[in-house]
């Protein structure tokens, strides 16, 4: 997203984040009913055009939203998607996908709430590296003769009882309305989500051999010297890598000597 949507989205988080601050709202069921309208205007082209169409005022947007949805979702989800078409959005895709954004992070947050985000966070990651090995398991789950009942279930025997309900439910509502994504980038996309709700950054870190205790507390604090912020480390290892380790966070990929970089790089930056 660029321009009027990005804006729009940042106040729509704004929104849910008060919400959900509320211990009265069940983020979960509002997870499930953004989820709900995501679907039906991500199936409705014209009903979104309408919606996001700028020469139409915003009162008259929310007010044709409380009509349609008003007795069907709870009164916080009317009241979060009228005040989402009010804003301006730069193409009413933008609004399906900002919707579909804030039913993840209700999940996310309902997670939070029973401290559960740090699972969340890395049964994801470990869902990503299952399916980018598995390439019979990645041809099941985006097959398009499959239909969801069908993926639903194989998910449930994949991950049910053996991870989180958060962890379950993202990752269902990607295989089975992917909306165009790959499904790699969509559970990098829940990932950076997880890790953004706790304010953090993610580090991809690859080594060689696995890393003791001592030596994951010194990259997570160069990483976060570095980039000035803290940052949560999805372990893998593979014993191809070159140079012993390697470290992603986000298109920055540091090879090699990560220890020797990190110091370089700490060193430039304070001078």
């Amino acid at each position: 997203m660029n321009g009027a949507s990005r804006e729009a989205l940042a106040a729509a988080r704004e929104r849910l984040d008060a919400l959900t601050d509320v211990t009265t709202v069940d983020a979960t069921r509002l997870a499930d009913e953004l989820a709900a309208v995501t679907a039906l205007l991500d199936r409705e082209v014209s009903l979104r055009r309408v919606l996001t169409d700028p020469a139409q005022p915003g009162e008259a947007k929310a007010e044709l939203v409380r009509r349609l949805i008003g007795g069907q979702v709870s009164g916080s989800a009317a009241d979060l998607v009228s005040g989402t078409v009010r804003s301006r959005w730069s193409q009413p895709r933008d609004l399906v996908d900002a919707l579909e954004e804030l039913a993840n992070v209700a999940d996310l947050t309902a997670a939070q709430q029973a401290g559960r985000l740090d699972s969340v966070e890395d049964e994801l990651f470990r869902f990503g590296r299952i399916i980018s090995s598995s390439t019979e398991l990645r041809a099941a789950l985006t097959s398009r003769s499959a239909g969801a009942s069908a993926k639903t279930e194989l998910l449930r025997r994949l991950l049910g009882g053996r991870a989180a309900a958060t962890t379950e439910r993202l990752v269902t509502r990607l295989v089975t309305v992917p909306r165009g994504r790959s499904l790699e980038a969509g559970i990098e996309g829940l990932s950076k989500l997880a890790a953004e709700r706790r304010d953090r950054t993610v580090a991809v870190v690859t080594s060689a051999v696995p890393l003791s205790d001592t030596q994951k507390r010194r990259l997570g604090a160069a990483l976060a010297k570095l980039y000035g912020r803290t940052m949560h480390l999805n372990l893998d290892v593979d014993p191809a890598v070159v140079g012993g380790i390697r470290v992603q966070v986000g298109d920055e990929v540091i090879n090699g000597s990560v220890a020797d970089r990190l110091e370089d790089a700490a060193r430039r930056m304070a001078g």
